[in-house]
């Protein structure tokens, strides 16, 4: 059989898994602080007789595009948006440290601050607890004050904000949240900041990524008639055999 089908597979499921990528990016168009995925793929040279002028499709590592989303103004005081390359501090179901660029908070029943899916934010030591019935401000070094009725204010905490580097890069984790290398927690920033009153949307170009889709689907049927063709040429060459035999 000829080993064309093997390398016209690995194209065709290297195609599959961007198509899944990028249709995960659209559906998370609307999603805040939500930062787009990349699948990359290389080119891998089959060793042995016969075989140079064979390649497999393989997956390389795969990130996430850092591009800033577009800044909307909400006025609501418990909207944040992560400046730079800000990211805030949560606990993932897990129990451990991950980060998040999304900003929307709330305070649940139990008075801890908590992100919209219901992480808790965590602050320079640990979570943040909120007074019942207090309004709070957050402010641009991520101080977060609570105020009861016509009381001042007194400081809660101050939200945990970290800046990726080089020497501390970010992982994007299944569950769409990020952690650092190893899993360890990043050191918190003394430099980030964030805009109140206002939430960063997600940095998926949708034009963009509709055309990435129609070209991949374009790639992935050039795949499938090659393994069609490979099979076609299976079946002619037992044919050729099976008469002169």
């Amino acid at each position: 059989m000829d080993r064309l089908i093997y390398t016209a597979m690995t194209g065709a499921n290297a195609a599959q898994q961007r198509q899944q990528v990028l249709s995960n990016n659209l559906a998370n168009l609307s999603t805040p602080g939500f930062r787009a995925e990349l699948s990359t793929f290389r080119a891998v040279p089959i060793r042995g007789d016969g075989a140079s002028t064979r390649v497999f499709a393989a997956e390389a590592t795969a990130g996430h595009s850092d591009a800033p989303g577009a800044v909307t103004q909400t006025g609501r005081n418990l909207d944040v948006a992560a400046k730079g390359n800000a990211y805030f501090a949560v606990q993932s179901l897990d129990g451990a440290e991950a980060y998040t660029r999304a900003g929307a908070l709330e305070v649940n029943t139990e008075g801890t601050l908590v992100n919209a899916a219901g992480l808790v934010m965590l602050g320079d030591g640990g979570p943040i607890t909120v007074p019942q019935n207090a309004r709070v401000d957050i402010a641009s070094d991520g101080t977060v004050s609570a105020r009861v009725g016509n009381e001042p204010g007194q400081v809660v905490g101050r939200l945990k904000m970290v800046e990726p580097d080089a020497d501390n890069p970010l992982r994007r984790g299944d569950d769409g949240l990020f952690r650092g290398p190893g899993g360890d927690p990043l050191p918190a920033s003394d430099v980030a900041r964030l805009q109140d009153g206002a939430l960063e949307g997600s940095n998926v170009n949708p034009v963009e990524a509709m055309v990435s889709m129609i070209a991949v689907a374009r790639q992935f049927e050039v795949q499938m008639r090659m393994l069609q063709n490979g099979e076609q040429n299976d079946r002619s060459a037992s044919q050729l055999l099976s008469v002169n035999g």
